[in-house]
């Protein structure tokens, strides 16, 4: 990788209300993004374009101004690719020797939940190191393996059938989509730096700095870096840095780094990439002789099945990163939790809901593994709201309060209790 460029990037005034509407209209061309979503759908914030030249850096490429570089993903039209993706994930979850990906992964798994179903199985990816191979050919066709120690887990997208397969317990998790549901379909696999990136690039305004932040080398490709940085106070966002291709302007690489400092939370980025039209024996797919094969319903659950050729429909929520940045990227709560809403706005805005219960309890009253998990996180906080716990990792904090409402967002313990005082 090509040395980090230096800082002197010149910057300019915020973005004029033409370079945000042509950039509301680019982002729709991009895919969705990957990591859970607990992880970056809260981060997802709004951007005000702040004009910037590349220096020169290694490699030596053209000027370009952070406006032309916004424009060069949104028309990024890469349909066919494979290759290596590297993914570490570092929330700062407590160490419980396993126990918090287990509660992450059963969470989305359900009681009855298939093994081998990606809304579960893709939880792993919230904390971490992973080794992801990818592959794509056009809208129909994609297809993404987690490489585990002793076992592989694949989901494959072709045509009208999405199937999971997880070799280490042999189990196969199987739905339908309609074919002219192009990208949507894929939505049950989230990994790819274009997915991470056009997920923090989804509205435009004064919130935000963006600058071109020199150029840099990703997997043997020249690109430029796209630094994204919050210019509001109380956000637990440092600065989003994303490495763009810069001959098909596809993120290459996606890093964000919380304000506290220290490692990234969230480094995605390709070690080997090709554009090379994949086999088309990458996207088959058989369930294997004895795997138990789960069908997808309209409830989520599944009915276990023989053979899983024929099937059932997708999973309500497994696009579930799109579900989760409707609720709380500050659409006005359209698709999230009935009562939501959105209190501030940009990288400072909190997601307000009201659980109807009597707010979270403390790591006793829960007690065994899970009051474990609670209580080691957890801190009891007050105000004019009155009384709650807020539960904090390096990017996400949640408060909940002893009256049952949650507050959620990627900013301080302390401004999450602002917002709760001016409920009030």
């Amino acid at each position: 990788m090509a040395p980090k460029a230096s800082d002197d990037t010149m910057t300019g005034g915020d973005a004029t209300g033409g370079e945000a509407d042509d950039l509301r209209v680019g982002r729709r061309k991009a895919v969705r993004y990957v990591v859970p979503v607990t992880v970056i759908g809260v981060a997802a914030a709004t951007i005000g374009l702040v004009p910037a030249l590349a220096d020169s850096g290694d490699p030596d490429l053209p000027k370009i101004t952070a406006q032309q570089l916004l424009d060069k993903i949104a028309a990024s039209d890469v349909q066919q690719l494979s290759g290596t993706v590297k993914i570490t994930t570092d929330l700062g979850l407590p160490d419980l020797g396993g126990l918090e990906s287990g509660l992450l992964s059963g969470a989305a798994k359900g009681g009855d939940g298939s093994a081998a179903d990606p809304s579960a199985k893709l939880t792993e990816l919230a904390s971490g190191t992973h080794t992801l191979r990818v592959a794509a050919d056009g809208p129909d066709r994609q297809k993404l393996s987690l490489l585990e120690n002793a076992a592989e887990y694949s989901v494959i997208h072709n045509g009208k059938n999405v199937w999971g397969y997880d070799s280490g317990s042999n189990e196969v998790y199987h739905s339908t989509v309609e074919e002219s549901a192009g990208k949507k379909a894929g939505s049950p696999v989230p990994a790819t730096p274009k997915d991470l990136t056009e997920d923090a690039l989804k509205a435009v305004d004064d919130t935000t700095s963006v600058t071109v932040d020199g150029t840099v080398q990703v997997a043997g490709r020249d690109a430029y870096k796209l630094l994204v940085k919050p210019k509001q106070s109380g956000s637990t966002v440092g600065a989003i840095s994303v490495a763009v291709d810069a001959k098909t302007g596809l993120p290459l690489k996606f890093t964000l780094t919380p304000a506290s400092g220290g490692a990234a939370v969230v480094d995605a980025g390709f070690t080997q990439v090709t554009f090379a039209k994949p086999a088309a024996s990458t996207f088959d797919f058989t369930a294997p002789k004895g795997a138990k094969v789960t069908e997808g319903d309209e409830g989520g659950k599944g009915d276990e099945a023989g053979k899983g050729d024929e099937g059932g429909r997708p999973t309500p929520g497994h696009g579930g990163s799109d579900d989760f940045a409707e609720a709380f990227g500050g659409h006005g709560g359209q698709g999230g939790p009935e009562g939501l809403n959105i209190i501030g706005e940009g990288w400072s805005s909190v997601a307000v809901f009201d659980t109807g219960g009597e707010g979270a309890p403390s790591g006793a009253e829960a007690g065994g593994d899970l009051g474990g998990f609670l209580g080691s996180f957890g801190d009891k906080v007050s105000g004019k709201f009155g009384s709650g716990t807020v539960f904090s990792t390096r990017l996400i904090n949640a408060l909940m309060t002893d009256d049952g409402k949650v507050y959620v967002g990627a900013v301080t313990k302390d401004a999450l209790v602002k917002a709760a005082d001016a409920g009030k």
